[in-house]
Parts: structure tokens; C-alpha cells; sequence
């Protein structure tokens, strides 16, 4: 009876405990879904009663050439920061995987723009990209470069922003990546040594099947931050130019507030919620049997 008493008394204080991060998770994550979507099947203003329209509101996105554009938008950005950040995120992982002083100096400048708001680097980006009096086109122009309107050309205006939004979450990846590669175990690398094997050879089939896991989490996280990118696009661009930038979220934003079409941006909230649970699930199964813990397969 004692110890049957201390193992619930143990098991009421790992509830005690967790409770507040469950209360906030349901707060602030949860119900807000369920709200949305209760709210995505009336049409409401937030100054007129509510009033009950069904289906139309995801009809009428999904019929919409707007919002084509803007899934179209959101696909590209999130495959161009996702693709760009783990790839340039590896390389300079690789370079700084040392313990020396020179290489944690590094790492700390790289990982200064990741704790940086967003506020202030989309600030000094619109300045940097400024068509007249940016730094990006006075060196352009040494370099024999035209001018160059970054953010007022509908051609490249999203991909400005990808450039951008690399620039700045670039430490999140560099620093997974080293942790996971300070986590390999180098008797791997001193047997590879032993039979010859080059640096290629190394990368190939000692450290990239080893970092799958890591590669995995970062692909999930980084994509599920893209879709949810939103003070980028409002700073340095408003969705503009014709609607060239708008990505989800934004659109969201747009069609909550400027438009008060509260029940449709409640549908698009759904929509959204959708899409990234099937991308992840999607890319878990993906990857899964392609992901070494423990050995290299």
C-alpha cells in the first residue's frame, strides 16, 4: 500500500508539473484551430451577427485565382528557403566542424542573424535593396551591374525574399547540422581511415547516412516555419508588387483585417493547418526507412 501511495503521489506531480504547458498548448494552439474552424462556416464581418453559409467559404477559395497564386507563391518560398538554407547550412557546417576558438567565432557571427527580429533585418533589407540608394546596387555598379529594382519587379520580387529570409535563419540549420555532426562518433572516420577511404568517400557513407535524422528534423521544422512566414512579407513588400509576395499567411492576415472576411480567413487558417499536417506526414514517411540512429546502413 506504501509504495502503491508513492507511485501516485510521483505520478500526480509529473501531471502537476506538465499541466501549465498543456494549459498553454490548448490555450494558445489548440483553440484557436477549433475556433477557426467553427468559424470558417459563417460569414462575419465582426460587425454583423454571424451568419451561417456552410461550405462557401472554402469554395470560394479554392475557386479563387488569388489563391492559386498564393499557394503557388507560399510553394516556391518555402522550396527555395528550405532547399537554400540546408544546403548552404551543411557547407558551412562541414567548414566550422573544429573545436578551435577562430571556428566558434564564427559560428557565433553566423548564428547572430538567426536571434535578430524580423523587424529590424527586413528593415535594413529594404534599405540594402533599395533600387537608388541601396549598398546590394552601388556595388552592382562597380561590378559593371545595372540597377536593379529587388523588391519593385514582380520576377524577382519573391525570390529577394528568399534571399533575405536565408540571410537570416541560416544559423538555425549551421548549428542542428554541427550538433549533429559532433555527435558522430569518430571511430567510424578512424576505421575509414584504415581502409583507404577519401574524403568523399567519408561524407558519402559515414557522415550524410549518420545525419539523415538531422536533415529530416530541420526539412520538417524549416518547411512548417516557411508556411507560417509573415512579417517578412508585411515589412519589406505587402504582398506586393501585384500581389507577387503574398504567401499564406499574409493572405490570411489580409483577409482577416483589411477585408474583415473573418469566416474565410478562419477557412484559410483550416486550409493552411491541413496542408502542413500532410507535409509532414507525408515527409516522415518519405524518409523514415532512409534514417540511420544508430549505425550506417
Amino acid at each position: 500500500m506504501r509504495r502503491t501511495g508513492r507511485i501516485r503521489r510521483q505520478t500526480l506531480i509529473g501531471y502537476a508539473l506538465i499541466l501549465p504547458s498543456m494549459a498553454c498548448f490548448f490555450i494558445f494552439y489548440i483553440y484557436p484551430v477549433v475556433y477557426s474552424f467553427y468559424l470558417s462556416f459563417f460569414a462575419w464581418d465582426m460587425l454583423k451577427p454571424k451568419q451561417f453559409i456552410g461550405l462557401t467559404n472554402y469554395r470560394a477559395l479554392l475557386g479563387a485565382e488569388e489563391f492559386r497564386e498564393v499557394l503557388r507563391n507560399t510553394l516556391a518560398y518555402s522550396l527555395g528557403v528550405v532547399g537554400l538554407a540546408m544546403g548552404l547550412g551543411l557547407i558551412l557546417a562541414l567548414l566550422l566542424n573544429n573545436r578551435t576558438k577562430l571556428s566558434s567565432v564564427f559560428q557565433a557571427c553566423i548564428f547572430t542573424s538567426y536571434i535578430v527580429s524580423w523587424v529590424a533585418v527586413s528593415l535594413l533589407w529594404i534599405w540594402m535593396l533599395d533600387p537608388q540608394y541601396g549598398l546590394v546596387n552601388y556595388v552592382g555598379g562597380f561590378l559593371g551591374m545595372p540597377a536593379v529594382d529587388w523588391l519593385g519587379n514582380h520576377r524577382i520580387a519573391l525570390w529577394s525574399l528568399v534571399g533575405v529570409t536565408v540571410w537570416k535563419v541560416i544559423g538555425y540549420p549551421v548549428v542542428i547540422f554541427l550538433a549533429g555532426l559532433q555527435n558522430i562518433s569518430q571511430d567510424y572516420y578512424e576505421a575509414a581511415d584504415l581502409d583507404g577511404a577519401g574524403a568523399w568517400q567519408r561524407f558519402r557513407y559515414i557522415t550524410w547516412p549518420l545525419l539523415t535524422p538531422t536533415t529530416v528534423f530541420l526539412f520538417i521544422t524549416l518547411t512548417i516555419a516557411t508556411f507560417q512566414g509573415f512579417d517578412i512579407v508585411n515589412i519589406m513588400t505587402q504582398g506586393g508588387p501585384v500581389h507577387a509576395t503574398s504567401i499564406y499567411v499574409f493572405f490570411i492576415y489580409e483577409q482577416a483585417f483589411h477585408y474583415f472576411r473573418i469566416g474565410r480567413a478562419s477557412a484559410a487558417v483550416i486550409i493552411c493547418f491541413g496542408l502542413i499536417l500532410t507535409l509532414t506526414y507525408v515527409q516522415h514517411r518519405l524518409f523514415r526507412r532512409n534514417v540511420h540512429y544508430t549505425q550506417v546502413g
